[in-house]
């Protein structure tokens, strides 16, 4: 009776993963389909807003002047921004990068602070100190690696005055500016195409959900304030934050045509620490939110709790469990042809004939590569310059290799969070190694 409660569970869930593959497809494909054709309008905005941008570095000498040079080369008023640059807790040459780009003679009216910063916290440190110095209406947050398009703040601000009395903030998309180093690179650049240009772009469709990036967002200074700044030492500062906002039925707008440009890790090591630090912060995310399924919180918040338990717990276990049940059920096969007259029978079975079982998994498998594939081609259809033969087989190699590393990564974040809790052990922060240009 376990056996079949286990693989029906297993099945079930699958289809339902399906399901929801299907709606965020839908909400994407109708999402471009009715912007695809809108030629972008770059009108003065009705007001600009103050903006205090803060940019937190840790020996981020490599990358830091770029981004920099970007921030201020930004198309908006020079005189309604303040600048922020924390080196924080730096043994490289960050602060003097900084120092060396903002000391130009063409920036030298602008109001810039360079802060060489001693303190905890993190990045989340960082950013709650700048709130406490923060002069602009909002800030703007973007990382050490992260250059921003030369428009990407006024769309920011612009998808704010839509509706400035719900929209307390407004995120953009994250580009990958070295996709082309290798397949690791070219591999995260598509996962990030299809997170957030089917994704991101579905769930603000057809739910008007948005929550918080790491980097190329901005923020109403007052509203952060209110809620007493970023949480100290959180590894995902930006997950928390947005469930904070919803929960006051707040809405995160989605301002999809700004853009910055950050560096992904290069290196199978790096690139696996740093996804663990997330799945880590988004576990304790979920703990942390798990009690708003059953009070009187906001829809949205209940609706994003759910599709995170569900990624990261549910969809995880099933997928789990169908390849230990193939394992398992072929491991048996070979054995009663290696040795028969022993009576050994594939346990995982409809009937007393595993063929259909098989029937129905290789249905599964092969719709869930559709899938994957179809929603890798939508994304690059959106984004001019990808869509090329290379990325359809470059997305077949991914589902095989690069995208089972989530799968490790999140039993991982899980026994990981699961011993902290237990034995009152800090959570370490691993910080991504960059490269330069």
């Amino acid at each position: 009776m376990i056996v079949k409660i286990v693989l029906m569970f297993t099945l079930i869930t699958i289809w339902i993963g399906l399901l929801v593959a299907l709606i965020n497809l839908f909400g994407a494909t109708k999402f471009w389909l009715g912007h695809a054709t809108k030629r972008t309008q770059m009108k003065p905005l009705k007001r600009y807003p103050t903006v205090t941008i803060v940019v937190p570095a840790h020996n981020e000498a490599l990358v830091i002047g770029q981004t920099v040079q970007a921030i201020l080369d930004m198309a908006y008023p020079s005189d309604k921004l303040e600048l922020l640059l924390y080196a924080d807790n730096c043994t490289d040459n960050t602060a003097k990068e900084m120092l060396k780009v903002v000391s130009k003679p063409e920036y030298a009216k602008q109001t810039i602070k360079v802060i060489q910063r001693k303190g905890t916290g993190g990045k989340a440190g960082v950013l709650n100190d700048a709130l406490k110095i923060a002069k602009g209406e909002y800030i703007a947050v973007y990382d050490a690696d992260a250059m921003p398009e030369e428009h990407a703040l006024y769309f920011l601000m612009r998808k704010i005055q839509e509706d400035p009395k719900n929209y307390v903030a407004a995120y953009g998309r994250n580009k990958t500016r070295n996709a082309q180093q290798n397949f690791l690179t070219r591999c995260i650049n598509q996962e990030i195409m299809v997170t957030q240009r089917i994704r991101h772009i579905a769930l603000w469709n057809l739910f008007g959900i948005g929550y918080i990036p790491g980097t190329n967002f901005v923020i109403l200074t007052s509203a952060m304030k209110a809620m007493g700044g970023w949480q100290n030492g959180a590894l995902t500062e930006d997950t928390d934050l947005s469930f904070k906002l919803m929960i006051q039925g707040k809405q995160i707008a989605l301002a999809y045509q700004s853009e910055a440009f950050q560096q992904e890790p290069e290196h199978l090591k790096d690139y696996y620490y740093q996804r663990l630090r997330w799945a880590k912060g988004n576990y304790q995310v979920v703990f942390m939110n798990f009690k708003h399924l059953f009070d009187r919180s906001h829809w949205r918040v209940k609706l994003e709790e759910v599709y995170f338990i569900s990624n990261f717990f549910w969809f995880n276990l099933a997928v789990i469990l169908s390849d230990i049940l193939f394992l398992i059920n072929v491991g048996v096969g070979v054995l009663s042809m290696i040795v028969p007259g022993q009576g050994l029978v594939v346990p995982f079975t409809f009937g007393t004939n595993a063929l259909l079982l098989y029937q129905v998994l290789l249905i599964n498998w092969v719709l869930m590569i559709l899938l994957s594939i179809l929603q890798v081609n939508l994304s690059l259809a959106t984004q001019f310059g990808q869509t090329n033969p290379q990325q359809l087989w470059l997305a077949l190699a991914a589902y095989f290799t690069y995208g089972q590393i989530f799968i490790a990564v999140s039993v991982h974040a899980f026994c990981s969070l699961m011993v902290d809790r237990i034995t009152g052990r800090k959570a370490h922060w691993v910080k991504t190694k960059r490269f330069a240009d």
